[in-house]
């Protein structure tokens, strides 16, 4: 099923995530409505607040990025094949490397892209959709898209890193997202 996005100035956005266990309440059926919403939504990953639950629960589909890299671009991220995969309860260990920029979007705040630094690499503790704990480190586009999500179940999101004169700049078209004046082609929950 595909769940409305939770816009930008919600406060589920800026909640911290609360860890589940197996016995969460229709998980499965969760996780599936999840990737349904995020293709539907043209998303490369989709945290659980995004959908108004604030869980740590995320799915990221990296992958589809690196299919779909221009022939020039093919060496831009060696070694990162991408990943599809679901994240539960899931810890950042360590960021290592130099820090890179990339033109980031979200789902929460559309219309609006801006260039973040993150880190190269990322160590991180989760659990898959069985519960089965692993800890792996990730890089280029992966590592940053990881990054990204996990920033939303630490109720932060991608504008936080600007700084202040970008955030200025960009406070009109925040307000027109958190006040529903914006028309974008998926479902969106405005406050």
């Amino acid at each position: 099923m595909i769940l409305p996005i939770v816009a930008y100035g919600n406060p589920i956005l800026r909640k911290v995530a609360a860890d589940i266990d197996a016995g969460y309440p229709g998980l499965q059926e969760l996780i599936a409505s999840m990737w349904e919403t995020m293709y539907a939504s043209n998303g490369v990953g989709l945290a659980a607040p995004q959908i108004n639950k604030s869980i740590r629960l995320f799915v990221v589909d990296s992958q589809q990025i690196i299919e779909n890299l221009e022939e020039e671009d093919k060496d831009l991220y060696p070694g990162d094949e991408g990943i599809k995969q679901v994240f539960i309860n899931a810890y950042v260990d360590e960021t290592e490397g130099e820090l890179w920029s990339y033109n980031e979007g979200c789902l929460s705040i559309p219309k609006i892209r801006e260039d973040i630094r993150r880190n190269e690499t990322v160590t991180i503790t989760y659990q898959d959709e069985h519960f089965q704990q692993h800890t792996k480190t990730f890089s280029g586009i992966t590592a940053r898209v990881i990054l990204h999500e996990y920033d939303h179940i630490e109720g932060k999101l991608f504008i936080d890193y600007l700084p202040p004169l970008k955030k200025k700049l960009i406070k009109g078209k925040l307000n027109d997202i958190s006040t529903g004046k914006i028309k974008v082609d998926y479902k969106m929950s405005f406050n």
